[in-house]
């Protein structure tokens, strides 16, 4: 009695674990592809930030500006010899005598 109880056990158990197996089986392939498809998105991410990395070092650069300032805002770089320099000197007189 004991023998057929194991084995209807074992019976009824075994299908009962494979059809578990096959559906984990079904959810890592699922996941497996849900991973893939993020990883291919990740690296999408990763070479549009180091274009707009390599934008911004090219936006940010003197020459850049300094083209964008004549352009747009018509101002002009000056020229050393149209700089006025003033220098003021403490009020006070030395008395080295």
């Amino acid at each position: 009695m004991r023998r057929f109880v194991l084995l209807y056990f074992f019976s009824l158990t075994l299908p009962l674990f494979l059809g578990v197996s096959v559906v984990q089986a079904r959810q890592y392939a699922v996941l497996q592809r849900e991973v893939r498809r993020l990883d291919l998105v990740q690296e999408e991410w990763i070479e549009s930030n180091k274009r707009l990395i390599a934008e911004i070092g090219l936006y940010s650069s003197a020459e850049r500006i300094e083209q964008m300032a004549v352009e747009k805002l018509g101002l002009m770089k000056k020229q050393p010899e149209d700089i006025l320099q003033i220098r003021i000197e403490n009020g006070r007189r030395r008395n080295d005598g």
